[in-house]
């Protein structure tokens, strides 16, 4: 049987191995929804960083031709 845990009244400790269980299924399946949402968030932005890198070796690469081309055309 589960015991209550003081001053929570979804929580639950495990007599036998310690672990603290929320019996809330609810607040489970929001954390989880929130998780999913903070991943995609952080793909997003990593994707957003991925190309600025690539933009900007794109712009290093045309000013080193435009200063080659510059430079040859002198």
């Amino acid at each position: 049987m589960m015991h209550k845990v003081k001053d929570y009244t979804d929580l639950r400790r495990d007599p036998h191995n310690g672990a603290i269980v929320n019996m809330n299924s609810l607040d489970h399946e929001k954390y989880v929804a929130r998780r999913k949402v903070n991943h995609k968030e952080h793909q997003k932005v990593q994707t957003i960083e991925d190309e600025v890198a690539n933009m900007k070796d794109d712009i290093n690469e045309i000013k080193s031709l435009l200063k080659e081309l510059i430079n040859g055309s002198k």
